[in-house]
């Protein structure tokens, strides 16, 4: 059992979130960028793993129509492989299955392989590369796309490692 909860995100979070951004990523998103997200709460859905008052992870999805664009996942540094990234999954899961999404998309640094385990226990599959996506490094990333199942029983079983 895990010693987090998952909640909607806030605007109280967002200096957290920026410090997780840029201990995460080599572009991190600015604080106006996590701010405009959190509050577009008709199309967007972002939500944080809080553990003793503080944030340890967060995921950001977007519905366009009947699908879900992760739009970012992080784990606090030093919180990875605990099932962090694992739970934010099943609640964005959960979601959007009740909202009846379809389909899910996203895409992942090429070398990022840890991010891509974990989307693969939910069905993404790569259909494509973004040649030089990621502006400051200049890498490639992968397009995946999955069905979104309609049943509890159709997802994969809980994995004992997460990303």
């Amino acid at each position: 059992m895990s010693d987090w909860t998952i909640r909607l995100a806030e605007r109280r979070d967002v200096n957290e979130l920026l410090g997780l951004e840029q201990a995460q990523f080599p572009e991190p998103w600015t604080k106006n960028m996590l701010l405009d997200e959190i509050t577009n709460t008709e199309t967007r859905r972002y939500t944080v793993a809080v553990r003793q008052g503080a944030i340890v992870g967060y995921l950001g999805v977007m519905f366009v129509l009947d699908e879900l664009h992760v739009n970012t996942i992080g784990t606090l540094p030093g919180f990875e492989g605990r099932g962090v990234a694992t739970s934010l999954m099943d609640d964005a899961w959960r979601d959007a299955r009740e909202r009846g999404v379809v389909r899910a998309t996203l895409e992942v640094a090429a070398s990022n392989q840890r991010a891509q385990r974990l989307y693969s226990r939910y069905g993404f599959k790569p259909v494509g590369i973004r040649k030089n996506y990621y502006a400051r490094t200049r890498e490639d990333a992968l397009v995946l796309w999955a069905d979104v199942v309609a049943s509890d029983e159709s997802k994969p079983a809980r994995p004992t490692l997460d990303s």
